[in-house]
């Protein structure tokens, strides 16, 4: 048998024209599920966030954006997790509804997933549009009568329970 160099190149490329587009479309689909998800249900829970109280300026607008982003890939996991093995039963519905619609099932992991994952940024874009503001009120104090007034608030929060 005859092998040449040009015979080896040939094979090379039919292998390369009959695999590459289900593969890249898959590593682009897992890519997507595992960084693209989070960060689009953080920004999401900031564009949430923006409905319902807005920011003063353009710096506190970028610091709770990115603290949302951060809380949903950080947190947004552990509570999917938690739900799914709380509550497994949603997760397969959600599985058979993207299967009934012609769908990967996986889809279906991400009907419940993504709506999770917001709603764990938006407490982050709160509390930090509350810590920005409390601090702005504070500008001129150093860190020490900033832990008297926190205490003072905490005293108060507990006398009121």
């Amino acid at each position: 048998m005859k092998h040449s160099t040009t015979s080896r190149l040939e094979r090379l490329f039919l292998f390369k024209d009959q695999m590459p587009v289900e593969t890249t479309a898959a590593a682009g689909a897992a890519i997507f599920k595992i960084f693209g998800v989070p960060v689009i249900a953080g920004a999401l829970a900031a564009a949430l966030g923006y409905l319902l109280m807005w920011p003063k300026t353009r710096g506190e607008a970028f610091v709770r954006f990115i603290v949302s982003i951060i809380s949903s890939i950080v947190l947004g996991p552990f509570v999917v997790v938690m739900m799914r093995s709380g509550w497994p039963q949603l997760f397969d519905s959600a599985n058979d509804i993207a299967r009934m619609y012609g769908t990967d099932p996986a889809l279906g992991f991400l009907f419940i997933a993504a709506p999770l994952m917001v709603m764990v940024g938006l407490p982050a874009w709160w509390v930090m549009g509350a810590c920005v503001r409390w601090l702005d009120k504070r500008r001129e104090k150093d860190i020490g009568e900033l832990a008297v007034d926190a205490a003072a608030i905490v005293k108060a929060a507990r006398e009121a329970l």
